[in-house]
């Protein structure tokens, strides 16, 4: 739904290159800057302005990074996870400056282009990638095999390659995705962590009315206000508005035409078709939003009047009288629960808020240890745990592309009944403090403090 409904609003002028003068001075010198971790576990990093600029592979760019975000990931690797030592960084915007490709195609599609990228880089050999390619005008296979799950990938700033706090990065062709003109650059670094949400929406994970004919639509509860949680609640709530506007629009269809329909043979109507047909309307009561709970009141406004969710302290979920150690509103009463929290205590909260045979989402890679961690009530409840990271980002893209030069924009085809309205993502509220490449120390220091919610670093400018 969200994929379909947010194509709509997408307008890019793709015949439209950026300008590149600076690259043929910036090659001639053949270093950059970067931020490098030399040894694993490196609590603090360092900035050089020594390191070559990297050659694309054949079918691979070199990208100059405009923008780079920091993520708790990179916070995550400077204390030892994932024992990665290069550039660190994964989250950005850039423009590509030159195309190793023996295809006119493929260089005219793409140079000078400004782009975000998927971050994992398979092999192109193994079982995955073969069986699975990762090329979206590939026919039938599954893309989110190969762009997730090839046994020897690399990744961008987290596993065997240099990531995205430096001035210049390579991704394969198929790797990247054009940004519109009109999204901005600070806007369009959020792509990356904007498409982990939406990953839950690609996944199928939340039953709509749609899916289920009578069936109840599952309620979903979303733990953690962090970053993540923020833009999981920024996604799950636009895709609750999307569903439940289609339903209304659906129904008013189906009640305007069923007058019409009366006289027609009733065995000629399937099963789906006579619940289609029937009276029932679809409203919030049906359709419960997602519910987010968070410890700061101020980041729950941040989503609260504009995402679609519903805003509640994480307290009101706590009873530590009762054995389970849920409040007995909460206990077992989400068919969805999505854990952004990171934490072994908001792992057990998630674990018992789910109901019986419920879907427990895991969002957070980067989680503390398991100690005083309980696994049993996952199998007495029967419950799917399901993991869930990197997404789509092209449909990321489409969700920043929604025009926000007001709110209750109309998404959807217009034409039809299938539009109704949803607030635009302002994105641009997440940011904290924006840093030039050479204060990127104090960047990530900044990014560290509990108070601070985005980051980003300024790598080099003129693109326009």
């Amino acid at each position: 739904m969200l994929q379909q409904a947010y194509r709509i609003s997408l307008r890019s002028n793709s015949n439209k290159n950026h300008s590149i003068t600076n690259q043929d001075k910036t090659k001639q010198n053949k270093t950059m800057k970067g931020f490098v971790v030399s040894k694993a576990g490196d609590s603090h990093g360092s900035l050089r302005d020594d390191l070559p600029i990297p050659t694309p592979l054949p079918e691979e760019a070199l990208v100059r990074v405009l923008r780079a975000g920091v993520c708790n990931t990179d916070l995550e690797i400077l204390q030892g996870y994932m024992g990665f030592t290069g550039i660190l960084g994964h989250e950005f915007v850039g423009v590509v400056t030159e195309v190793n490709s023996e295809t006119p195609e493929l260089k005219e599609r793409w140079m000078g282009k400004r782009v975000c990228g998927d971050i994992n880089v398979g092999c192109a050999s193994c079982w995955v990638c073969a069986n699975a390619p990762h090329d979206r005008n590939c026919a039938g296979g599954c893309p989110q095999m190969s762009r997730n799950h090839c046994p020897y990938r690399t990744v961008l700033g987290i596993l065997n390659k240099h990531g995205t706090m430096a001035e210049f990065l390579t991704l394969p062709l198929h790797n990247l995705h054009e940004v519109p003109d009109h999204v901005s650059d600070e806007v369009a670094v959020f792509a990356e962590p904007l498409a982990a949400a939406c990953r839950i929406v690609e996944q199928n994970l939340v039953r709509y009315k749609e899916d289920l004919g009578r069936v109840p639509p599952d309620k979903v509860a979303i733990l953690g206000d962090g970053k993540l949680g923020l833009m999981i609640a920024e996604v799950l709530g636009r895709e609750h508005t999307l569903r439940l506007g289609k339903n209304k629009n659906n129904d008013n269809d189906n009640d305007n035409n069923s007058n019409s329909n009366s006289n027609s043979n009733s065995n000629s109507n399937s099963i789906s078709n006579s619940i289609s047909n029937s009276n029932d309307t679809i409203n919030e009561d049906d359709s419960p939003r997602p519910v987010l709970f968070g410890k700061h009141s101020h980041k729950l406004d941040l989503v609260r009047e504009t995402a679609g969710v519903d805003c509640k302290p994480v307290v009101d979920c706590i009873d530590a009288s009762r054995f389970s150690g849920v409040a007995a509103e909460h206990e077992h009463r989400y068919d969805v629960v999505v854990d952004a929290t990171g934490s072994p205590a908001g792992l057990k909260l998630a674990a018992g808020m789910c109901r019986p045979m419920g879907t427990l989402v895991l969002k957070s890679t980067c989680a503390a240890g398991t100690d005083g961690f309980n696994a049993a009530p996952l199998v007495i409840d029967e419950l799917r745990v399901v993991g869930s990271r990197c997404g789509p980002i092209d449909r990321a893209l489409e969700l920043l592309a929604i025009p926000n030069h007001g709110i209750g924009e109309s998404v959807g085809d217009e034409s039809s009944n299938n539009s109704c309205t949803i607030e635009p993502l302002n994105v641009e509220k997440y940011i904290t403090k924006t840093f030039p490449l050479s204060e990127v120390e104090a960047a990530i220091r900044c990014a560290a403090e509990r108070s601070t919610m985005k980051v980003q670093i300024v790598c080099s400018t003129g693109h326009e």
